[in-house]
């Protein structure tokens, strides 16, 4: 790879300028504290952190920073740190979905607009990585990214605390009797514990797992606890890398190509990872040209199945990955459905970048012959429902329900789930498939709302599962027969806007298959009668986003040229 020269440097374009153009860029800088020495001849490395006061998984990120920028200085790189927007999961409503868009606009524009030849991109946070990948990808100058990490492991009364997985098992053990008001109070402290990401292999865990898979981490990162003092090295670590791209012109086009995206969906199945993996990764495919279809996603794509027994398919966390081997032993595990000629941000290849590397508890990271789960993590469905496809987390599902017909019970929105699930006048049993519609991307920006909780009364009488279908979304962290993504969706007249309370569908995992037993001519009828329900969306950007982004099974991304408009009605809602 040819090396550059200080004058080949883009920021010198900026600091070097004769005239007042380069006098007002030097006196400005100079403003900052710094002088000529601190960047003259230095690659401009801009440091994009997403920390927030909101986002507790990134709270870590102010020392995280020096740390980069200590690495950067010593390679002999000028750092200069950039606040991105932080997508904090907990806090924004209804979703961090609606922003990872313009999250991915922000990095992309901030480096296009800046004096900066490279960049260390910190995330972690669920959407965070995907948005911060995308923009970097489509502005293509060298990148590095520092993942924040997993928090350490959640602990109380003997049992394992995993984020948001254990937060749901045990609200159904509260509503069922079985444990106290008090004693669930007692878990808000005990479960997140420290900084960190998700410890669970929920979306944060997966998308940083696969962004090293696709070569944008030093090997061996997305694995570290946020705590640990190896994460400050790893960061350190970073920030000398990074000069060293910058003169290799090592960026993301040097290494992204459909076989690393090939590699990233045969470690999304071993991991058993997230169910919204999918999305991400067709959406950050398209912005490298790359063509990336939901029906790649299917287990049966990849033949290898779920080696990661990590909540919430498995009984572990992520510190005990870690510990185990983490991802480099994962990967070593299936390295014979991998490419490993592909290399990325340190210049070796997968078959160096796993010399050495090995598994240390084959009940945390299991051995082919003894799977988690034999037919792998995600398989993608088809049928009437679903025509463009939706997707399943068999690992993390009952196993009775696979396959299984019972009868619709269809709520218009979130609110109205909540309102009726516990209502008489449902009569909701065992049985039931529970259908949540027009929450998808146009719908409502496609929330993490696929989880719909089930009636307190089943609860009562043991049922902790029933079929639920939907086209928006379920957080990673989450488990149960859940079919998520129905595409098209239904705010755009898709086939679940034509379910009715009592229609029979029929799910059956083994022959991706999801069939609304109606007949054609019902469904026509249905159709003809259909009109859109959407309120009009408040504010500039959602109003944009309603307009312009795509459906689930095509990354549910903002389109700068939409293929097709959203129908809208009389008043202008869409």
């Amino acid at each position: 790879m040819p090396q550059k020269t200080s004058a080949d440097l883009r920021s010198a374009e900026w600091f070097t300028a004769p005239g007042l153009r380069g006098f007002i860029h030097r006196e400005r800088i100079a403003q900052a504290g710094y002088s000529r020495k601190d960047y003259e001849g230095r690659p401009a490395i801009g440091v994009f952190s997403t920390w927030s006061e909101l986002n507790p998984c990134h709270i870590h990120f102010r020392e995280r920073a020096e740390d980069v920028k200590r690495g950067i200085w010593a390679a002999g790189g000028f750092p200069l740190e950039v606040p991105c927007m932080s997508l904090g999961e907990p806090f924004m409503k209804p979703t961090t979905m609606l922003y990872r868009d313009l999250l991915a606009m922000e990095v992309e524009e901030n480096l296009r607009a800046h004096p900066l030849d490279g960049v260390v991109l910190m995330g972690g946070c669920d959407k965070t990585t995907p948005g911060m990948l995308m923009g970097a990808i489509s502005m293509d100058l060298p990148t590095i990214f520092v993942p924040s990490g997993p928090m350490l492991s959640g602990r109380w009364r003997g049992h394992p605390l995993g984020s948001g997985t254990d937060a749901k098992r045990w609200h159904d053990e509260l509503q069922a009797g079985k444990i106290t008001p008090a004693q669930y109070a007692e878990m808000e402290t005990a479960g997140a514990r420290s900084a960190g990401h998700c410890q669970t292999m929920g979306t944060a865990s997966t998308m940083t797992s696969l962004a090293e898979v696709l070569g944008f981490t030093l090997p061996g990162s997305a694995s570290i606890p946020a705590p640990d003092s190896r994460h400050r090295h790893m960061a350190s670590a970073c920030g000398r890398r990074i000069v060293e791209m910058v003169w290799e012109d090592r960026k993301p086009s040097t290494f992204l190509n459909p076989a690393a995206f090939n590699n990233a969906r045969v470690v999304l199945q071993a991991l058993g990872g997230s169910t919204n993996a999918p999305i991400h990764l067709i959406a950050m495919a398209k912005r490298a040209g790359i063509t990336l279809e939901l029906a790649d996603f299917d287990a049966r794509k990849t033949n290898v199945p779920v080696l990661a027994n990590i909540k919430p398919s498995g009984a572990y966390l992520m510190e005990d990955f870690f510990h185990a081997g983490g991802l480099l032993g994962l990967m070593h595990r299936i390295r014979d459905a991998l490419d490993l000629s592909l290399n990325g941000v340190n210049g070796r290849n997968w078959q160096e970048n796993l010399e050495g590397a090995e598994v240390f508890d084959d009940d945390v990271i299991r051995p082919l012959d003894r799977p988690v789960y034999s037919r792998g993590g995600l398989a993608v469905l088809r049928g009437n429902l679903a025509p463009d496809g939706c997707i399943i987390k068999p690992a993390a599902a009952s196993e009775h329900l696979l396959k299984h017909r019972g009868p619709a019970i269809v709520f218009e929105s979130r609110d109205d789930a909540f309102d009726r699930i516990n209502s008489s006048d449902l009569n909701i049993d065992a049985n039931s498939v529970l259908v949540l519609r027009n929450c998808g991307p146009v719908g409502q920006g496609m929330p993490e709302w696929g989880m719909l909780p089930l009636p307190e009364n089943l609860i009562r009488a043991g049922v902790r599962d029933l079929v639920r279908i939907s086209d928006t979304r379920m957080s990673g962290t989450h488990f149960g027969t859940v079919v998520l993504h129905a595409a098209p969706e239904a705010a755009v007249g898709g086939p679940l806007a034509l379910v009715e309370d009592g229609d029979e569908i029929e799910l059956d995992v083994e022959s991706r298959t999801l069939t609304l037993h109606v007949s054609d001519g019902e469904l026509a009828r249905r159709r003809a009668a259909w009109r859109p329900r959407q309120p009009k969306p408040k504010g500039l950007w959602r109003t944009l986003y309603a307009d312009r982004v795509s459906q689930a099974d095509n990354g549910a991304d903002v389109q700068a040229y939409p293929e097709k408009g959203i129908p809208t009605d009389e008043t202008g809602s869409c």
